[in-house]
């Protein structure tokens, strides 16, 4: 072990354990024509070696977790067999990790079977994220989608059979070729499954993807009007049937009264990385933040596993983040939820008031429509909102 991650497993062990986890299963049936995300075709002997390496890896940071949210994301999560899931979920009660407020597992339509629905329910797994993407089937086809609508009406079944009271559907919007029509069909009959969340995405086209070199080759054109009429009525449609947008492309249930900033049925653990908080994140390219270091797993399943049985940590890289820079980020993201930052809540997770280092990038925002500065927290309007990557940047030191 090298002697950076040797300090940083001493620095973990001995201060408050965090309470958030992340694992990233890189392992997909196909790569999706947008996806930019670490991700690969899994090989039964390289799975298994993963699962035995992610073990390695839990039992390394389980001295300094507790967490009350996790979420394993990919990739493919639910891609992991029987037998696999049982060893992971073995060892996250061995190593006392199970019993968090909020388990999220992200499931592919085509991956879902009754059995690992039910054994994931009873391991602990509270909420079910299931890439949909579109419900029309020329639009997954496009995308490189391996599953059709029928498999995403009946896993949803599955899942709820399975006991699953909280399910989020993942939706895209200004997909090539897509009509205002098929985006309202889609968003119609998502709301009618009765999510208690939507995550709903504008496709990006990152390089090195085949959607960004069918775009570069003059194959389609960006709209971007009609990718805003589709954010326009996604709101409009999700407020309409209960969907209670609290950040930029997520939209919780929310069952109480009253005055509230984060739905019942949110999603807990993206809501602490939007207000800065602590997390480890585990697997191959996983990215971390704990007590204002973020490391960066490896690029290459091969090399984590190497690492991980070597008695290493899979770490690539280590910034320790200076104060200003880290809370100028935490501004940027705690900005994509609709109710912004409060300037008391900033200041005791940064030790920055925003009115001071920001006053005239907040005052900027405001003139250009786009922002609101209250007496209590600066926030985003709904038009800064939908170009909120942007408006963040300019807190950004």
């Amino acid at each position: 072990m090298n002697s950076n991650c040797r300090s940083l497993r001493i620095a973990v062990s001995c201060r408050v354990p965090v309470q958030s986890l992340y694992c990233h299963v890189p392992f997909c049936a196909s790569k999706c024509s947008y996806c930019a995300f670490f991700s690969h075709a899994p090989g039964r002997e390289t799975v298994d070696r993963f699962v035995a390496a992610l073990v390695n890896e839990l039992t390394m940071v389980a001295d300094g977790l507790a967490p009350q949210t996790i979420f394993f994301g990919g990739g493919t999560p639910s891609i992991l067999n029987l037998r696999q899931w049982e060893t992971i979920l073995e060892a996250m009660r061995r190593l006392g990790l199970d019993g968090a407020r909020e388990w999220t597992v992200e499931c592919n339509p085509a991956t879902v079977s009754a059995d690992k629905a039910k054994l994931l329910h009873e391991g602990g797994v509270t909420r079910i994220s299931m890439g949909v993407q579109s419900l029309d089937e020329a639009l997954l086809d496009r995308l490189g989608r391996v599953h059709s609508r029928a498999m995403v009406f009946k896993s949803y079944d599955i899942l709820r059979n399975a006991g699953f009271e909280r399910v989020n559907l993942d939706l895209m919007f200004a997909i090539p070729s897509q009509t205002m029509p098929v985006w309202q069909e889609t968003l119609r009959e998502a709301v009618a499954m009765q999510p208690e969340h939507l995550s709903c995405y504008e496709v990006i086209y990152e390089q090195d993807t085949p959607l960004y070199e069918q775009l570069q080759a003059g194959e389609f054109d960006v709209q971007e009007e009609l990718a805003c009429d589709m954010f326009e009525e996604l709101v409009r449609v999700a407020g309409e049937q209960g969907f209670y947008q609290y950040e930029v492309a997520n939209f919780g249930r929310h069952q109480g009264s009253g005055a509230f900033d984060i739905p019942d049925e949110a999603c807990l653990h993206n809501v602490n990385y939007w207000r800065g908080g602590d997390y480890h994140g585990l697997g191959p390219s996983a990215t971390g933040y704990v007590r204002g270091v973020r490391t960066t797993n490896i690029h290459n399943t091969e090399a984590y596993c190497a690492a991980l049985e070597n008695g290493d940590r899979a770490i690539d890289q280590i910034e320790e983040l200076e104060p200003l820079k880290r809370a100028g980020e935490m501004a940027a993201f705690g900005l994509r939820m609709n109710a912004g930052w409060p300037f008391e809540a900033f200041e005791q997770a940064t030790g920055f008031d925003l009115r001071d280092e920001w006053r005239e990038t907040m005052e900027t925002q405001v003139n250009q429509g786009h922002g609101v500065l209250e007496e209590g927290g600066f926030r985003l309007t709904p038009q800064g909102l939908r170009f909120a990557d942007a408006a963040g940047a300019e807190f950004l030191r």
